[in-house]
C-alpha cells in the first residue's frame, strides 16, 4: 500500500479514517463502472487536439 501523506496543519487521522482508505484500494479498468458516462460522438472526438499542438495562453506580466 502507498504511504498516506500528512500536510502541515491537519489534524492526525483517526482510526476509522485509515480503515477507510485501506478499503478504496486502486481497482483495475474492468472493476469500474463507467456505465453513467455517455459515449462521445465521432464529431465530438474529431475536435481533440494532442496537448503540445494546441495554442498555448501566454501570460502577461504588468
Amino acid at each position: 500500500m502507498g504511504s498516506i501523506r500528512i500536510y502541515e496543519g491537519m489534524p492526525p487521522l483517526t482510526e476509522e479514517e485509515r480503515a477507510e482508505i485501506r478499503r478504496n484500494k486502486p481497482k483495475s479498468d474492468d472493476e469500474i463502472d463507467f456505465s453513467d458516462i455517455p459515449r462521445m460522438t465521432k464529431e465530438e472526438l474529431s475536435k481533440f487536439k494532442p496537448a503540445r499542438l494546441r495554442k498555448q495562453k501566454q501570460n502577461i506580466a504588468s
